[in-house]
């Protein structure tokens, strides 16, 4: 089967999930790991994720604070915090054994003096019980599904600040083995498995990172930076070793350009290098080929243990995260999406893989019920860099550690997202461009209208500068699909300098689409028209009296009544009073400018703004929203203004303060998905008969976790 047939059928895999009620993987709730801190304005963050034997207690690694996160899931959609258990280092893994926990910590004190522990908790009492020293620096830990064992990858790993960062640096790792008994590795038990001289690249320098034992007590180790795997026993005996291989990719973007989704490129040979690796049953494994030195094949790949490639995902996964609007464009030059940690469980009997994808913030959802043809049933949202997951079959639950913690710039915190085996439809992607002629990347969606026949028509905005592009979705199906990308074009090319934040239609087939601008980045401020083949034919440029009082933040949105186009700007401009933003006016006969001031919800934590105006039926509707997310967030509304009220005056004079009545808290909405609350609600679209629909930006998946929502908001 051809990679371009295995992205489409994987395309369809998706969206025949949201059209009938059979049993798919849907989050019911999300927990933030600064409940665990004494002090939350400290970064935390959950990394490798266990639970306890009874299913009820989730245990996290949290490096930045040096401690074991425990979290009650006795009711899982609504986790609580249980507190943190110090290790004395950087924990680098945790694996759970009924009630006791059992973390690698790093105690290394430089690159070339390696060392670690494997410390066991107590999980009631928080005490430890055992302390075994490995020799060397841990990553990833394992315990045998019979109890009798745990293996812990002993990277050791490199400085990559030396010698450009390549392996070949002393010393090099092994796989540490240790017995346990009564629920406790017992430390003189410890082997140290022997990896050297078995991969082709620096066999003198392995670096183990990811461990997993099979019901026969086998063991597979990924060595990522060698792009190499063993599989050996618990004695260390070594069974079989072979290269990871390489992958030919096709479709793909290469190129690390802040502003454009472009998937014309080709990387030949491009080595696995394999992080998470997972048995799926005694003969078979599946590795997520994340790429470290020199590769990333963006996928993953099953192998039977003797060395056998079984299935290789190409670039199909990567194109379904494309298609429901997560790829992380800043990436395109590196690894793309990422793929890194990985489960795998058996639910209702069936056999499921998840694949981590860390630079998307998703979760690819695995039937693998035959190894040779996966089958791609879900993709599900994450929080920000999913690192590690657990399954809990007997409860039908699947958790996700996430561990990107933005605090310093205000933004998303480390979060455990949990989700839940139903019968229901996926409640995710809501919006798609899977199925679609071509191959459509999209994000950032910063403004929209409604057409006709079900069709809204949206824009992206600076995010992708290069590529400013007019989408077509329609909402008749679900999820909504963007079924055409029409590119908005200048001489030929596409049109840069261009920061879209609003789309209205000119009732002659084209539209206007309203720039923000930002004069510090050389995008100004302005009006274009384009016709239906995107190609902008009129460029109006705000009058003198309004640049001269600019600020950064612009337009955003624009709508048309009769002759007169209507902006709203974000922020305050200089001459305007606090709390207070214009709505600006334009007649496109007169060419006169006008305006209205609209008065703004002050808050205690960061700005309001307006991201979007559309008028209907006589009146006119505004989004107002705040710039904060998660528990911070307070204003994210809809607000309309009465018809008559829109009585501009003249710019530079006393501008009339219109009155607004709010339609609709979006919080509540945006709280449904049961992740962090998004700060950006920022189109809007209302059909004729009354029916409107709302979307989120998803800032490029830039610092964010790509979620977009789009959702209607019924009759208004």
């Amino acid at each position: 089967m051809s990679l371009r047939l295995l992205s489409m059928t994987s395309a369809l895999a998706i969206i025949a999930t949201g059209a009938a009620a059979d049993m798919n993987f849907n989050r019911i709730s999300s927990f933030a790991t600064f409940a665990n801190n004494q002090d939350p304005s400290v970064e935390s963050s959950a990394e490798i994720i266990s639970v306890s034997g009874d299913g009820m207690t989730l245990v996290y690694s949290d490096s930045p604070l040096g401690v074991i996160g425990m979290i009650d899931i006795t009711d899982p959609k609504a986790p609580t915090a249980k507190g943190n258990i110090d290790v004395g280092g950087e924990p680098t893994a945790v694996s759970v054994l009924g009630n006791v926990a059992m973390a690698g910590v790093n105690t290394s004190v430089s690159y070339t003096e390696p060392s670690g522990m494997l410390k066991a908790y107590d999980l009631t009492t928080k005490q430890q019980v055992a302390a075994c020293d490995l020799g060397g620096q841990p990553d990833s830990t394992a315990i045998a599904p019979d109890g009798s064992f745990i293996v812990i990858a002993i990277e050791n790993e490199r400085d990559e600040d030396l010698g450009d960062g390549r392996t070949g640096q002393m010393p090099g790792g092994y796989v540490a083995i240790l017995d346990i008994a009564d629920g406790l590795p017992i430390c003189d038990s410890l082997v140290k498995a022997n990896v050297n001289d078995l991969a082709e690249i620096s066999p003198e320098d392995p670096e183990p990172e990811f461990v997993d034992v099979n019901a026969a007590g086998e063991i597979v180790v990924t060595m990522q930076e060698n792009n190499h795997m063993v599989v050996m026993t618990k004695t260390g005996e070594i069974l079989n070793h072979f290269s990871a291989g390489a992958v030919d990719l096709d479709q793909i973007d290469t190129t690390d350009e802040r502003g454009a989704l472009l998937f014309t490129q080709s990387q030949k040979g491009r080595l696995r290098e394999p992080d998470g690796v997972q048995w799926l049953d005694d003969t078979h494994f599946a590795i997520s080929n994340e790429g470290d030195m020199d590769g990333g094949a963006r996928g993953w790949t099953i192998f039977n243990k003797d060395g056998t490639e079984v299935f290789e995902a190409g670039n199909t996964f990567e194109h379904a995260i494309i298609q429901m609007g997560h790829y992380p464009d800043k990436r395109s030059d590196s690894k793309g999406v990422e793929p890194e940690g990985m489960e795998f469980a058996t639910f209702n009997d069936t056999p499921y893989v998840f694949i981590l994808a860390e630079r998307a913030s998703t979760v690819g959802v695995y039937d693998v019920s035959t190894p040779a043809a996966p089958v791609l049933k879900q993709m599900l949202p994450s929080g920000i860099a999913p690192e590690g997951a657990i399954a809990i079959p007997s409860r039908n639950l699947f958790i996700t550690a996430n561990e990107a913690d933005l605090i310093e710039d205000g933004g998303a915190r480390s979060h455990v997202m949990i989700y839940e085996y139903q019968d229901a439809p996926a409640a995710y992607p809501q919006l798609t461009s899977a199925g679609a002629d071509e191959l459509i990347g999209w994000g950032a969606i910063s403004g929209m209208v409604a057409g006709d026949d079900g069709l809204v028509y949206a824009v992206n905005d600076s995010f992708y500068g290069y590529q400013p592009t007019i989408f077509t979705i329609d909402t008749k199906v679900t999820p909504a699909q963007i079924i055409k990308a029409l590119p908005v074009t200048r001489g030929g090319a596409a049109a840069q300098k261009l920061d879209l934040e609003g789309i209205t239609r000119d009732g002659k087939g084209g539209f206007w689409l309203a720039s923000e601008g930002r004069t510090d980045r050389m995008i100004p401020h302005g009006i274009y028209r384009v016709n239906a083949e995107g190609v902008i034919d009129t460029e109006i440029s705000l009058p003198a009296e309004l640049l001269a009082v600019e600020k950064r933040f612009g337009l955003e949105g624009i709508t048309l009544v009769e002759d007169t186009l209507w902006m709203a700007i974000q922020r305050e401009w200089a001459d305007d009073p606090a709390d207070h933003v214009k709505l600006l006016s334009y007649n496109i006969k007169s060419k006169e400018w006008g305006a209205v001031l609209y008065p703004k919800t002050a808050v205690d934590k960061g700005w309001t703004g307006l991201s979007e105006i559309t008028a209907y039926n006589g009146d006119f509707y505004v989004i107002e929203r705040d710039n904060q997310i998660g528990d911070n967030a307070a204003i994210k509304k809809l607000y309309r203004i009465a018809g008559d009220q829109m009585v501009p005056a003249a710019l530079g004079g006393e501008l009339p303060v219109v009155t607004k009545e709010e339609v609709m808290d979006f919080i509540p909405a945006l709280k449904s998905g049961n992740g962090y609350v998004v700060d950006k609600v920022e189109g809007l679209a209302i059909f004729a008969d009354g029916t409107a629909w709302a979307s989120t930006d998803n800032d490029g998946v830039d610092d964010s976790s790509g979620e977009t929502f789009f959702w209607s908001l019924g009759k208004l």
